[in-house]
């Protein structure tokens, strides 16, 4: 499949970003090498009043990692991280890639159920959690192949006396102090930190070749799928990242960390560019306006990478005009489609310059961008990102469409998937010659910029999250009340779209919303379950019986309308 479109986007590149970029060749771990050696006493993270250097970070990566070795984790082993945006969280990413492995990056919010299939799937050998996620962990352990859990807690990395205080507040939050014991498969952060560790052994890693990173993304065909992100595909992004924020100065910037890592925009657009840049991470474990009011004001940040959701939280917030916002430079919205009124609103507000991209998890994840100091176009996406390509396929004939036809969106680029982890089929399925096919609906202008239609696969995105109906739809249907259940997104003002369930009871059964909502909380992270039910006596299909998810949010619209 050829592009006879030229990238007609090029015109409109400042002279200040390049088309193409030479990018380095090594693994990641080898930037925190760098920065730890160019900026040792900076500052490279501040976690709720404690800061931690560059060559600090360095030192206790390699703390972890020599530990991993000594219980036997080897080059390819795959270490899943399911944390909060901490120090550890930083630190535990880094030393898995120091001895070879690939990170699974796992949420936080995960139930025994999806815990368990992630975790199976990527036949995990070792997980660092959270010690309030312990007792979820121990609870499936047995069902995976995990042999070594490390237990850490948020206390851990807090300044005197807020690391006393804290099991305090966590036991009013929680209702639980959780103490693991260190043993032959439990392992506790601070005696990991405490232990012999001039052992470390060098890894030699093929960047182009070798994972970094098993990113759980779902599909259409239900359960989620592991992309297979390498170095070179990080590296590629994050150096395409740099690019795009040309105004961007080594060593001097501030990043606002509220993203979370565990998804790949927040580890490559703060954790890794903070890295490669030496810039100062400011971590937040969650999303809470005012927190994030205060640490702009206290930090001066200058770079805040987000999602609609965050700056419309922000925008909202009643104390809004009490804070000074003014050192924010740029910031580049991503995950849900970002309304004009914010964007504007929000400029207003800090000075900076606040712009929608785009991309998925099987591109590490950006692919496209409206410029930052440049031409930008309202409602669109922006232009694919250095030695990226893009082009709209029409939906009859495959072949490139014409300007201004919708169709389904392709990509290629370095920072494209090597495929998803032993799924060879939807690999296959996923690429047309050599071009990433990213079920996404839109089109180009005659400048090359982007419009996003539709998503072609049934996914919602909420509050930034990435969220399938299937693996809803499974839950429900495990219900004994409930006959014929689907899922779907409907447009919401704050999370960009919320989650609806369209219910057939069984006869004899009186089902409520209330009695849902418990059942699903019980089985789903708190970001899936559905907000609103309806019930009903049955569902549109079509001949061979397939429910007509589309036709239902149709009837929503129109009644919106």
């Amino acid at each position: 499949m050829k592009m006879t479109l030229k990238k007609r986007w090029l015109a409109h590149y400042p002279e200040e970003i390049p088309t193409s970029i030479d990018y380095d060749e090594k693994p990641l771990q080898d930037f925190l090498k760098e920065a730890a050696s160019n900026y040792k006493e900076k500052k490279a993270l501040h976690f709720l009043g404690k800061d931690i250097s560059f060559q600090e970070l360095y030192n206790q990566s390699i703390q972890f990692a020599s530990y991993l070795q000594q219980l036997g984790v080897q080059k390819g082993d795959r270490i899943a991280v399911m944390l909060p945006n901490s120090p550890q969280a930083v630190i535990s990413y880094y030393g898995a890639l120091l001895v070879g492995g690939v990170v699974v990056q796992t949420n936080p919010l995960y139930k025994e159920r999806e815990l368990v299939y992630q975790l199976t799937d990527s036949g995990a050998k070792v997980i660092v959690c959270l010690d309030i996620l312990f007792p979820t962990v121990s609870n499936v352990r047995h069902e995976t192949e995990l042999e070594h859990v490390i237990v850490t807690g948020i206390k851990d990395y807090l300044p005197f006396p807020k690391n006393l205080i804290y099991p305090f507040i966590q036991r009013k939050q929680y209702g639980v102090v959780v103490k693991p014991e260190q043993s032959q498969d439990t392992h506790v952060w601070s005696t990991i930190m405490k232990a012999d560790t001039n052992r470390y052994q060098e890894v030699s890693v093929d960047p182009k070749e070798d994972l970094a990173l098993l990113q759980y993304t779902g599909g259409t065909t239900g359960y989620p799928k592991g992309v297979m992100l390498t170095h070179y595909n990080l590296v590629a992004n994050t150096q395409m990242c740099q690019a795009w924020i040309y105004k961007a100065k080594q060593g001097e910037e501030v990043v606002l960390g509220v993203l979370p890592f565990f998804h790949v925009y927040g580890m490559t657009t703060v954790m890794n560019l903070s890295i490669m840049f030496g810039a100062k991470m400011v971590l937040l474990p969650k999303f809470e306006p005012e927190e994030v009011l205060k640490a702009i004001e206290k930090h001066k940040t200058t770079l805040f990478p987000g999602a609609p959701t965050i700056y419309v939280g922000i925008l909202n917030h009643p104390k809004l005009e009490k804070y000074d916002l003014s050192s924010i430079e740029a910031c580049i919205s991503g995950s849900a489609p970002l309304p004009v009124d914010v964007q504007q609103k929000f400029e207003a507000i800090t000075g900076g310059r606040l712009v929608e991209g785009y991309g998925l998890t099987e591109t590490s994840p950006v692919t496209h961008a409206n410029f930052v100091w440049g031409q930008r176009v309202s409602g669109s996406v922006g232009v694919p990102w250095p030695d990226t390509d893009a082009i709209i396929l029409n939906m009859e004939t495959r072949e490139e469409a014409e300007i201004g036809e919708i169709g389904e969106i392709a990509v290629k680029g370095p920072q494209v998937m090597k495929g998803y982890w032993n799924k060879p089929e939807e690999t296959d399925h996923a690429f047309k010659d050599g071009w990433l096919l990213t079920g996404d609906l839109g089109y180009m202008d005659e400048d090359g910029y982007f419009y996003i239609v539709d998503r072609s696969k049934d996914m919602i995105i909420a509050g930034g999250y990435n969220i399938y109906p299937r693996e809803i739809e499974e839950v429900l249907y495990e219900h004994e009340g409930i006959m014929e259940a689907v899922v779907a997104g409907i447009p919401d003002p704050y999370r960009g779209e919320t989650v609806k369930a369209y219910i057939v009871p069984k006869k004899g059964y009186h089902l409520t919303e209330k009695d849902l909502d418990k059942y699903c909380r019980k089985h789903l992270a708190a970001y899936k379950v559905p907000r609103i039910y309806e019930f009903r006596e049955e569902l549109p299909k079509t001949a061979v019986g397939k429910i007509l998810r589309r036709q239902l949010i149709e009837e929503d619209l129109q009644k919106v309308q």
